[in-house]
């Protein structure tokens, strides 16, 4: 298809005609001309922002808002009826079995994801909305031959994560550039279904990625408030829950609320992007090297003020605050494998709850039961817990960049070294084959996670750091076992399976955001190149 300025260039079966229509395509065009300059800044003044770090600077509480933190009077508006409990959130890509067993997982809430678990090949995120639309019409269902999917009664309510700012749609050109994917993906759910949940006395409601600024907020906010005029939906009825999941953003919560105030559902502490984001942002610097992923527990210092700050944050602002995703998955197969899956799990949820959180992610059905018990036993009769405004917190700038030498104590060692390079690759060859998340060695791994493991590399070898063992990670070295891996791989799968497979496409990718100078950004920009 080609109108005037604007290339459909990809192919995605049915769903295309249905999902792509000409008032379809030029609501998004009407908000990529409006706000792509904007967005295109922005990106600009993360990267100049970049630099001063890698010359020294570090974040601190902005002194040109700290009117808008200490005026205690304002509040973000009230959360309508069907976001007031978020005891459990399920979170998962926009693949049709996937939406329907979130929907009927049990869950308050189904947050279904074109972003980090989502490996955004043009037919997934074409077909993503068709489903998303069934789903809000509940017609959707799925014969698989073997098995029959349709909705229960009783429904999660949802929540749609589109793309985060610094990605694009390159199937959708117009003026001759790609499309920004945040303005596609959130574009096309409100064309399609922004009326219809308002009709049904619900609403489009949104989680947003990746933010480093309140006014990357702003710009999210001014979308919303176009976007709502020219559908003729009231103003406020788009509401949507920030992820802090940058360490910038981290120092900015109280103006990100303020900007979406009249849009805002809450913020939500995204662990692991937040993990990559310190990583990412002081790459440069070897006192933020941080030791083996596994030992970076919610339970050391910086987590805990990030999170215990953000709960503190929302509260006072009368916001929800929604805990992270712990990794680990049951495995139906091995009930060894499911009690310690469920034990971690608990324990994670039961920190949470005890901090304040008012609910929490999984990330596979099995685990929902094991979250919502937890929160029940902390709500009681209630349905959150924003009364708790935790003023015996007091979080410092120290605290949030202090990581109490972590590296010194924990160390990094040759297991850590090889579960990054096993993840990353295995990671990757499941994106490349259109999956975004990946059950690996029982945990669930998607972008984020696989972006720690090939920072943490990257952060290693430019910062020669020796292992307990006393060698140094070094880029030959990680190629030695990335070959022992793949050789490990083959034998498993056997020669037929390893070569229908994408993991030396994997192992190549990897290694590339892996090791290559300068550093990646994000991975996923490499990536999608290769994506049909």
């Amino acid at each position: 298809m080609s109108t005037a300025g604007v290339d459909v260039l990809g192919h995605a079966g049915e769903a295309q005609a249905r999902i792509l229509t000409p008032d379809a395509i030029a609501f998004v065009v009407e908000l990529q001309r409006a706000f792509d300059p904007t967005r295109l800044q922005l990106l600009a003044a993360r990267a100049e922002r970049q630099q001063r770090i890698a010359a020294g600077e570090l974040p601190d509480f902005l002194e040109e808002t700290r009117a808008i933190r200490e005026d205690s009077e304002w509040r973000v508006a009230e959360a309508p009826g069907d976001l007031l409990d978020r005891r459990v959130e399920i979170t998962g890509p926009v693949d049709r079995k996937m939406v329907i067993n979130a929907l009927n997982s049990g869950a308050k809430m189904f947050m279904a994801d074109f972003e980090d678990s989502n490996s955004p090949t043009w037919r997934n995120c074409v077909e993503g909305q068709a489903n998303l639309i069934d789903a809000v019409d509940r017609t959707i269902s799925l014969d698989t031959g073997v098995k029959q999917y349709a909705l229960q009664d009783e429904i999660a309510t949802l929540l749609v994560r589109p793309r985060g700012w610094h990605l694009h749609e390159a199937h959708l050109q117009v003026d001759g550039e790609p499309v920004s994917a945040s303005l596609f993906d959130f574009g096309l759910y409100l064309f399609h279904c922004g009326r219809r949940q308002h009709d049904a006395g619900s609403g489009p409601y949104f989680y947003l990625p990746k933010l480093e600024s309140h006014l990357e907020a702003r710009l999210w906010n001014d979308v919303f408030l176009f976007a709502q005029d020219k559908l003729s939906i009231p103003h406020g009825t788009i509401r949507a829950t920030v992820l802090i999941e940058t360490i910038l953003a981290a120092f900015e919560m109280e103006e990100i609320l303020y900007e979406l105030r009249e849009h805002s559902a809450g913020l939500n502490a995204g662990r692991w992007d937040y993990m990559f984001s310190i990583i990412k942002k002081f790459r440069d610097r070897p006192e933020f090297v941080l030791p083996d992923r596994p030992l970076v527990t919610m339970t050391v210092p910086f987590m805990r003020a990030y999170t215990q700050l953000l709960v503190k944050t929302c509260h006072a602002r009368g916001a929800h605050a929604i805990g992270g995703m712990a990794a680990f998955i049951p495995n139906r197969r091995d009930a060894e494998v499911t009690a310690r899956a469920l034990a971690r799990v608990r324990e994670d949820k039961q920190r949470e709850s005890a901090d304040g959180f008012d609910g929490t992610w999984v990330a596979h059905p099995d685990l929902v039961g094991v979250a919502k018990e937890v929160f029940d036993e902390a709500l009681g009769t209630e349905s959150n817990q924003l009364d708790r405004l935790r003023d015996d917190v007091e979080v410092s700038t120290e605290n949030l960049l202090h990581l109490n030498g972590l590296l010194s104590r924990a160390g990094v060692s040759e297991r850590g070294l090889r579960t990054n390079v096993a993840v990353g690759i295995q990671y990757l060859e499941s994106w490349l084959r259109g999956t975004g998340a990946a059950a690996i060695a029982n945990l669930m791994e998607d972008a984020a996670t696989a972006e720690i493991s090939r920072a943490q590399i990257w952060q290693w070898c430019h910062h020669h750091t020796k292992m307990t063992d006393g060698r140094e990670v070094t880029p030959e070295l990680v190629r030695k076992v990335a070959d022992e891996e793949i050789a490990a791989l083959r034998s498993s799968l056997g020669e037929k399976a390893f070569r229908a497979s994408h993991l030396l496409d994997a192992r190549s990718l990897f290694e590339r955001v892996a090791l290559e100078q300068p550093f990646f950004e994000f991975l996923t920009l490499p990536a999608y190149t290769t994506l049909p």
